[in-house]
């Protein structure tokens, strides 16, 4: 039985026979021993077909699909012209050896190609991948190399789905930063207050905020040249006018000793540096914030951006994150108590990082842990449409977030929460929504504009109208058209229900005046018997 193997490499598609199999006798030693050498390789396998790929996009879906186990219509097609053709009703004298037998299974499915992939097959295939370039002709050295390199990079880059703005590493270094700046500049806050308390010690009771004593180091340096000429400047930076007068008071009578020149600089220079780091930390947490609400939007808008960033930088990444269940989520961050609770049998906790979130402190005590395990299982939730879903919307976070509000309220009033199949179909309108108002770009506010400048010129309907019909096209003049026909159709009810109404009312009317007319005969024929009664008494 004759055996071809079928090769895959970055330039195309080759189909190779290897004759003398049975010779060998399948000893995978000896095939392993011939491969190395060419002039014993080339004897025994030989090139049947090659079929290059058309272009560099191509080579990567074809690459794509062979990873998957799936046969392309390309690959199809070049084995059923390369191959013998097969009689039906029997077997085939061939067989087809291949390297994944996930492929080989998908091929014989749908070609009824016998496919086969062990051990001799693989070395033989092993030989074909270290002399491929000689086999195939007006090959020059170099460019099998080079485009193995470039599908390479680009296989790669498709299968992590690479997103220069949604690179989930930058948030992590970013917390990690900005939770070191915080310890630095309040370990810096701290020396300088203790450093220029030496000078000045009343100010520390006056102004507690590290940032203003840091300001305000820098702007009194020396004490004594404190005077009511920089009240407006204390004002601008205190914010406020008592406070700095108390300050230009306590300066007066200072218990402080006197600095140098030089140590004055030193404590200003500081200052500054004190200052810098605190103006630099408020832009590194909005830097955070806008990459969470790219990275991470529905997580941010749960549970906060400090708070998913730091979720994200314990597990490692979003994908992490959102492989994590709900209740591994929950206690993230608290493993030291959890393995003590294991080993001393207590207690485990409740909580580990979203103990940060607002939603745990607002919770009552007896609360605390089903707030928590509400909240993480929302979380969880979260990260997993961040982390999977294509879109950046923050629909679904929003609609959470409510649903845990809800559920604060059913713990503290016992007022009853909306469903989660609910909140669900409204977070996915939303969501679609969304999507068509990004699609459609501007169009809503043109068209509100439009609205409002028809109501405010009613003779400009007209005009607008053509207008928006030669523009749009033949979809908006049949818009126009349907609407025209229901406004005749609307006036013309209207004048049929006025003229019924005029009609009704002249009918009535000559009602009204045929009852008048017969209850004055009545009332006359009555007084005229009532006349003739009179007389015959008389009578």
């Amino acid at each position: 039985m004759a055996l071809y193997l079928l090769y895959e490499s970055a330039s195309g598609y080759g189909l190779f026979l290897a004759h003398g199999i049975d010779e060998i006798g399948q000893n995978t030693e000896a095939v392993r021993n011939s491969v190395v050498d060419l002039n014993r390789f080339g004897k025994v396998v030989k090139l049947a077909a090659f079929n290059p790929f058309e272009s560099a996009l191509d080579a990567l879906n074809q690459c794509n699909a062979v990873s998957e186990g799936q046969m392309t219509d390309e690959l199809r097609n070049f084995l059923e012209l390369s191959l013998p053709k097969v009689k039906e009703g029997k077997k085939p004298k061939f067989s087809l050896g291949v390297a994944d037998p996930k492929i080989g299974s998908h091929i014989y499915e749908e070609t009824k190609i016998p496919c086969q992939s062990n051990e001799f097959v693989l070395e033989l295939i092993r030989g074909v991948r270290l002399h491929f370039d000689r086999f195939i002709e007006n090959l020059k050295p170099g460019d099998l190399e080079k485009a193995q390199l470039g599908l390479g990079h680009s296989y790669s880059r498709a299968k992590v789905k690479f997103n220069v703005n949604r690179v989930d590493n930058m948030v992590i270094q970013a917390i990690f930063l900005l939770d070191t700046l915080d310890k630095d500049v309040n370990s810096f806050s701290m020396r300088v207050r203790e450093w220029y308390s030496w000078h000045f010690p009343e100010l520390v009771k006056i102004v507690n905020d590290n940032y203003l004593y840091a300001k305000l180091a820098k702007f009194i340096n020396d004490k004594s040249e404190l005077s009511e000429d920089k009240l407006d400047g204390l004002v601008d930076i205190l914010g406020d006018e008592d406070k700095a007068k108390e300050v230009i008071e306590a300066a007066k009578a200072s218990m402080g000793q006197d600095l140098s020149p030089v140590d004055l600089i030193n404590v200003q220079m500081f200052a500054q540096r004190v200052m810098d780091l605190a103006e630099y930390r408020k832009k590194l947490y909005d830097y955070l914030v806008a990459k969470m609400s790219d990275i991470a939007p529905n997580l941010a808008a749960l549970i906060g951006e400090v708070v998913g960033a730091r979720l994200i930088s314990h597990a490692g990444s979003l994908t992490n994150l959102a492989k994590c269940p709900s209740s591994t989520l929950q206690i993230l961050g608290a493993e030291k108590a959890l393995f003590r609770a294991l080993k001393t049998k207590g207690n485990t906790p409740k909580y580990g990082l979203i103990f940060h979130s607002s939603f745990i402190g607002r919770a009552s005590a007896k609360n605390k842990g089903r707030m928590a395990r509400y909240l993480a299982n929302k979380c969880s939730i979260a990260s997993r449409i961040d982390c999977f879903s294509e879109g950046s919307g923050t629909s679904f976070g929003d609609k959470l977030r409510e649903q845990v509000e809800e559920r604060l309220d059913f713990y503290d009033k016992g007022v009853a929460p909306r469903k989660n199949i609910e909140v669900m179909k409204a977070a996915m309108e939303n969501a679609a929504n969304q999507e068509m108002e990004v699609e459609n770009g501007s169009e809503p506010s043109s068209k509100k504009s439009k609205k409002k400048k028809s109501k405010d010129n009613g003779e400009a309907k007209t005009d607008d109208k053509e207008n928006n019909t030669v523009t749009n096209g033949d979809a908006a003049e049949t818009k126009s058209g349907k609407k025209k026909k229901k406004r005749a159709l609307e006036e013309e009810e209207t004048e049929a229900a006025t003229e019924n109404g005029k009609e009704n009312g002249t009918e009535k009317k000559k009602k009204k005046k045929s009852k008048d007319v017969v209850m004055e005969d009545v009332s006359a024929v009555s007084e005229g018997k009532k006349k003739k009664k009179k007389k015959s008494a008389a009578e």
